[in-house]
């Protein structure tokens, strides 16, 4: 675990040592304003209407404007996520420091979890600072908490299933700009596979839902930890990084 450790301190480092971690943070945490400002003069506006007309029941905050964006901040991920994991080994092939890698006195598992926790500490941090959104939230408002955690469950779960994939899609080439628009391909096709069950009934309709990595993430927004969902994105999360240690694996055996 030490190795695995210092390889995630070292990635997390890097990614600070370099203009990515800024640019995306800076550009998630810009278009998250955005959102929340939108949705924010959305339920003001909502609550006013209702007060006009008299109307004693309250909006619940949760659902009228956490909620929506979430789905929004989804969207986001979809473009961000990413760019966080491009360099993470098509760089170092690049470079040829992946041999250096290779050749030290760790596993191929140590090296594989430690780039997938240093990519996750980055969106953790990501994540973190849309925390001061929420906390004007409690200051001005009565949000319910339970509901705000599991969102964010729910948001460091999917961001875990994608970060897994996007490093195995880095393995397979030197091109961060290849592995970029791989990653948002096959990103893309896990959110919208569920559209195709839409034309269809019964079992592949269910399977579709099912495959869909959007779909896993409505109950987390309604504040209901479901364990279906929770082992979905731990198996995607396993699956993704098997397939990276077994890339990495033939690489060595290249080497």
């Amino acid at each position: 675990m030490r190795n695995t450790f210092a390889i995630a301190g070292k990635e997390l480092r890097s990614y600070f040592a370099s203009p990515i971690a800024y640019i995306v943070i800076g550009l998630f945490v810009l278009l998250y304003g955005v959102f929340y400002w939108l949705y924010l003069q959305s339920f003001l506006r909502e609550a006013l209407n209702l007060g006009q007309y008299g109307t004693q029941q309250a909006l619940n905050i949760n659902q009228h404007m956490l909620r929506p964006i979430v789905q929004n901040v989804t969207v986001l991920l979809l473009f961000v996520l990413p760019a966080m994991t491009m360099r993470a080994y098509a760089e170092e092939r690049r470079s040829g420091t992946i041999e250096l890698l290779l050749t030290s006195p760790i596993t191929d598992l140590e090296i594989v979890v430690g780039k997938f926790l240093g990519a996750l500490g980055l969106y953790v941090v990501m994540l973190s600072v849309t925390l001061i959104h929420i906390a004007i939230l409690f200051w001005y408002g009565d949000p319910e908490w339970k509901p705000i955690a599991t969102m964010y469950l729910g948001l460091v779960l999917l961001g875990g299933s994608f970060l897994s994939i996007g490093l195995f899609i880095s393995t397979l080439t030197t091109n961060q700009i290849v592995a970029y628009i791989g990653s948002f391909s096959l990103f893309l096709l896990m959110w919208i596979v569920s559209w195709f069950g839409s034309f269809t009934t019964g079992f592949w309709t269910d399977l579709t839902s099912y495959l869909s990595i959007i779909e896993h993430l409505d109950d987390f927004n309604k504040g209901v930890i479901d364990t279906t969902h929770v082992i979905y994105y731990l198996s995607l999360i396993t699956f993704g990084l098997f397939l990276t240690a077994k890339s990495v694996d033939t690489e060595r055996w290249r080497g």
